[in-house]
């Protein structure tokens, strides 16, 4: 049916062709989907797929098959589009029908637009955005496994010569709520970025949640299992490229009378219709969720061999011990919460969760050592420093924005599982304003409820969420937190940027690798407690509750429940056992036995909150 690299390089050319073979009222669809599907799960066949991720857009051409590792941010309303309609072959002059699926724009200079046999069908809209926070580690091992798989053939589909934004034509004409175009047409550069050579005056807002974060956005259409997908998701996607300049709304800025059409545009048309050249649109051929995306796993990690974790979690324990200034608790909470998810909800309350909350961080010199370090292990993370002016200046919540039909991004709009490192070291003193207040109340949302209020205006809609959310402060956190831990450092250091730069050069590449799958692997492991363990638990807490009935509380019970769950995990055991329960309560009973409270907050905290 198609060559080797007629799917990679022509794919809409093997859609048509099945089309043509089993005619509109078959299952043909399914039978392109599949044939899809089977090449892709040929060996190394989905590596051979140009990545958005890797490569820029003007080394592809449109039309060919591209993969896409990213997040759903929005999703907008349904589509029409040419589903089916009828043409004028103009070699044999008969009619015959098209399929306008997978396609912006059809081929339509003979179109029949009154034909009986024309159907209107309909598509959703996603809004693909790059995994906010992606670590520096995880695109570079990507792009390197991309590389060794992909061949010359499709490493670079066509070489395209880079022009400006405001170069860009728009030519378009409706039919039946698509567009139309003929099959001559000459082929156009397109940009690489807002800021290549671009003079217009209207800049295009990808709409990224987290700042200065780079990368390609798409709008992706899907055809089928519409509710198979969630704002927020994080889906690795197949589908066919466009980057059709008729799909482009924004006019030509060098003609006056068409920048101030462009300036009447409404600004939903404006979000919904951006360049293609910068925001291509990706039609969905198959589509996975991603369980995570550390790229040294296979996509199923658990059907390959594992190595004994007990020995890779001793060697992170001590590189820990060390970035936590020697103190080994602290080292051990820290892998605990390293390990931490959402596991079930039992009405609002989250299961697995383990907010932690570092006490007496020396400074914020500390607090951005740590998070360079854990930056290195996790696959997604951030930083947000609680300075005024990030939270009083910031948008935390995702709002919908009515005007624009779409939702405005906001800071805690994060993949599933992502690191969320609240630096409150860098408190000052100063003022909350109303955005700092709200700011602040959304932060204690994730933090104990793990969900983030969505702005509707006229009504606020939970989503929930899964963060690893990790407090550093000097005193005792203005934050909830499961698990507060005081450090009691055992060195004292003059220098911390030369102690963490000695720290990180010590780690070997392999080393550290290690540690990233011993990452990933735990936190994916299944967990249950037998009925002879659960006994042994109940009559234990029947024993504190007698020994301390003022201090043990249910609390306590679900505390010492997690980090049981936490450290059996960590050593590769999927069950609790008596032993793991002793050494459960050893730790809790250090931990406690540290005092976690100042006398006074730490010097410069923000005290003061708007009427």
């Amino acid at each position: 049916m198609a060559g080797c690299g007629d799917w990679l390089l022509r794919p809409l050319s093997v859609i048509d062709n099945i089309f043509e073979h089993n005619g509109s009222d078959s299952d043909w669809q399914q039978l392109a989907i599949q044939f899809f599907e089977d090449k892709l799960q040929e060996d190394d066949s989905m590596m051979q797929v140009p990545s958005l991720n890797d490569i820029p857009l003007h080394l592809l051409q449109t039309d060919c098959l591209v993969r896409f590792r990213c997040m759903v941010q929005d999703m907008f309303d349904p589509e029409f589009y040419p589903g089916v309609y009828e043409v004028l072959d103009p070699n044999t002059q008969e009619k015959v029908l098209k399929s306008g699926k997978y396609r912006d724009v059809v081929e339509c200079a003979q179109n029949n637009l009154q034909s009986e046999r024309n159907f209107t069908a309909d598509r959703q809209t996603l809004y693909c955005i790059p995994i906010p926070g992606e670590a520096a580690w995880v695109k570079e091992k990507f792009s390197q496994l991309g590389q060794s798989h992909t061949s010359p053939s499709t490493s670079h589909c066509e070489v395209r010569n880079k022009r400006s934004l405001d170069e860009e034509g728009s030519t378009q004409a409706a039919v039946e709520g698509s567009l139309c175009r003929n099959v001559k047409r000459h082929e156009q550069p397109t940009p690489t970025g807002i800021n290549a050579g671009s003079t217009t005056k209207l800049p295009l807002d990808l709409n990224f949640p987290l700042p200065k974060e780079k990368g390609p956005a798409c709008l992706v259409k899907v055809y089928d299992n519409w509710d198979a997908f969630k704002v927020n998701d994080v889906v690795e996607l197949f589908g066919i490229l466009s980057m059709d300049p008729a799909m482009s709304l924004l006019e030509d800025e060098s003609d006056e009378t068409d920048a101030r059409a462009a300036l009447k545009m409404s600004e939903e048309d404006r979000c919904h219709h951006p360049p293609a050249s910068l925001v291509p649109r990706v039609h969905l051929l198959f589509t996975q969720k991603l369980r995570h995306i550390n790229p040294l796993l296979p996509r199923n990690p658990h059907k390959e061999p594992m190595e004994d974790l007990s020995a890779v979690r001793a060697e992170l324990l001590g590189f820990l011990t060390h970035a936590t200034l020697g103190d080994k608790l602290a080292a051990e909470c820290l892998i605990f919460h390293l390990l931490s998810s959402v596991y079930a909800r039992h009405d609002v309350t989250p299961m697995g969760k383990f907010t932690l909350n570092l006490i007496g961080c020396p400074n914020s010199n500390y607090s951005q050592e740590l998070y360079g370090i854990l930056q290195q292990l996790v696959p997604t993370s951030f930083r947000l420093p609680m300075t005024l002016e990030m939270m009083n200046g910031q948008r935390f919540c995702p709002r919908k924005d009515y005007s624009a039909n779409r939702l405005l991004a906001g800071i805690l709009q994060l993949a599933s599982g992502s690191l969320l490192m609240i630096d409150e070291t860098e408190l000052q003193a100063g003022q909350l304003d109303v955005t700092g207040v709200q700011n602040i109340t959304a932060l204690g949302n994730a933090v104990t409820w793990q969900k983030v209020d969505y702005d509707f205006d006229f009504h606020q809609m939970e989503f929930p969420c899964n963060l690893n959310i990790i407090i550093t402060s000097e005193g005792k956190s203005l934050l909830p937190s499961d698990c507060q831990v005081r450090l009691k450092p055992q060195v004292v250091l003059a220098n911390f940027n030369e102690y963490f730069e000695a720290l990180r050069s010590s780690l070997s590449p392999a080393l550290l690798d290690k540690f990233r799958v011993y990452l990933t692997l735990t936190r994916l492991m299944e967990y249950n407690i037998d009925d002879s363990i659960s006994k042994i638990v109940e009559e234990d807490f029947v024993e504190m509750r007698r020994l301390e009935p003022d201090n043990i509380t249910g609390e306590n019970l679900h505390m010492l429940l997690t980090v049981a769950r936490l450290l059996s995990l960590s050593v590769g055991q999927s069950s609790l056992t008596s032993q793991r329960w002793q050494r459960t309560k050893e730790l809790e009973f250090s931990r406690r036995a540290r005092p976690h409270e100042d006398e006074h907050m730490a010097v410069g905290g923000i005290i003061c909150c708007a009427e």
